[in-house]
This record gives C-alpha cells, sequence and structure tokens, in this order.
C-alpha cells in the first residue's frame, strides 16, 4: 500500500516538473517572439535593424535564441518556489512549533498520551504527523507485556524514524531542481555570451568598415544573456539556501520531539 503511494507520489512529481517545463517554455517563446519580438521595438519597424533607443524589450530579443530558454528556467525557479513555500508553510502547522514541543513535553511528564496525541491533531504539520504515529505506537506497546522494556523503545523509536523518513522527501521535493537550475542558468549566460562575442567578432572580421549593426548585435547577445543567467542563478541559490534552512529547523524540531517521546517512555518505565 505505501509503495504504491510512494509510486503514485513520484508520477505525479515527475508529470508536474514536465508540464512546467513544457508551459513554461511555450510562455517563454510566447512572450520572445510577439511581444519582444515586436517590430514596433525596432527601428523603421524592422526586426534586423538595431532596437529603438532605450526600448528595453527590444534590446533582451537581441540576446537571441537563448533568451526564451533562460526565461523558461526563470519562470521554473518562480514556480518551484510558489510550490515550495506553500508545503513547507503547511508543513510548519498551526501555532508555534516551540510552544507545541513544550506542551507535549509537559504532557508526557504528567502521563497524559492521550491529551498529547489531541495536541498532534491541532498541529496538523509534519512535525504533529511524527509525533502522532510515536505517541500511538507508545500507547500500542506501553500495555504489551509479550515485549520487554528495549524491544518497546526499539518500536516506538522505528515508528519515529519511519514516519521522519515519510516526511522529509515531501518537504525537498523539488529542492534538487532549484539546485540544478543554479548551475544550468549561469552556464546558458556564458554560452550565450560565448555566441554573441562570435557574432561580434564576426562583424569585425567582415571586409571593409565593420558591420556596426551586427556588431552591436552580438554584444547584446553577449550582455543579455549574461544578466538573466546570472540573475536566474542568483535568485534560485537564495530560494533553495531559504528554503533548506527552514527545512532543517523542521528536521531539528522533529528529532527533538522523538527525543522526548523515547526519553519519557524509558522514565515512564523506569519508575514502575
Amino acid at each position: 500500500m505505501q509503495n504504491n503511494k510512494t509510486n503514485s507520489s513520484s508520477s505525479w512529481k515527475s508529470m508536474f516538473t514536465l508540464v512546467v517545463i513544457v508551459l513554461g517554455l511555450g510562455v517563454s517563446y510566447i512572450i520572445f517572439k510577439f511581444v519582444m519580438g515586436s517590430p514596433s521595438h525596432f527601428m523603421d519597424n524592422d526586426v534586423t535593424k538595431n532596437p529603438k533607443p532605450g526600448d528595453f524589450l527590444g534590446t533582451i530579443y537581441k540576446g537571441g535564441f537563448l533568451v526564451p530558454v533562460l526565461m523558461t528556467l526563470f519562470l521554473m525557479v518562480i514556480t518551484f518556489a510558489i510550490e515550495r513555500f506553500l508545503t513547507i508553510n503547511a508543513s510548519r502547522g498551526t501555532g508555534n512549533g516551540d510552544n507545541f514541543l513544550r506542551n507535549i513535553k509537559n504532557l508526557l511528564a504528567e502521563g497524559k498520551v492521550d491529551a498529547a496525541i489531541a495536541e498532534c491533531d491541532l498541529q496538523k504539520g509534519s512535525i504533529g504527523n511524527v509525533v502522532r504515529n510515536g505517541l500511538t505506537k507508545y500507547k500500542q506497546v506501553a500495555n504489551d507485556s509479550s515485549m520487554s522494556k528495549d524491544e518497546k523503545l526499539a518500536s516506538i523509536q522505528k515508528e519515529l524514524e519511519e514516519s521522519t523518513s515519510l516526511e522529509l522527501p515531501m518537504l525537498e521535493k523539488n529542492l534538487v531542481i532549484l539546485s540544478t537550475i543554479a548551475s544550468i542558468a549561469t552556464l546558458m549566460g556564458l554560452l550565450g555570451t560565448v555566441f554573441g562575442m562570435i557574432r561580434s567578432f564576426a562583424a569585425m572580421a567582415t571586409a571593409g568598415a565593420p558591420d556596426s549593426v551586427a556588431l552591436s548585435t552580438g554584444i547584446s547577445e553577449a550582455l543579455i544573456n549574461t544578466a538573466f543567467g546570472i540573475g536566474t542563478s542568483a535568485i534560485a541559490i537564495v530560494l533553495y539556501n531559504t528554503f533548506t534552512t527552514s527545512i532543517d529547523g523542521i528536521t531539528y524540531r522533529i528529532d527533538e520531539a522523538s527525543f522526548s517521546i523515547s526519553q519519557s517512555f524509558a522514565s515512564s518505565n523506569q519508575n514502575k
């Protein structure tokens, strides 16, 4: 049952990523071709000529065929950033995480396991899910006379570890895409720079006076792609680090809660 759920989640993840890529590429091409590439942005309404002075969209269009690719990467960063923000924000649950842990510790110290489980239901986050599963196992093994104390404790710890292993992949999903884009965007920008410089040197190498239009087009292609690539990479890196820090905070609270449950069980059995 769990394998089917995992496979379904993996399939949905792959499908979502593919849809984002296709839609992003389509939207980027439309904007590049029909908005930035509109003749109204260029001298004499001719896209082969220089952009009108101060026309930013026309200047970006001169960046060449790699511009829509870099725009697609930028749209992917924004899309996955929104998706991760919503997911991680939901995984925090309701209320303050530190207060939740404090309440769980106090309830366990008083032996109120049912009340602690009810507190987890109110929390509605990843921490609450893990703690609830651990406390449910706590109740199951507490009065099981067929198991030794060490076996009971091992069973609780195993349940906590399994619950944690199910929650963390959900939190970390799509982060690898952000980290990959952070590297790819820079490389794509550099590739555009190389193509632009090749065009610039080709214009300078023409017989007689260099073709100023071709020269400026090549320089624009080099600079625009560089700016797009570095900008997209910088945003992806900042977002990746932000999300990673948030996940580390959630993971720390989960580990702290798991330790508290184990310690509570060990103490309660020691006093008996």
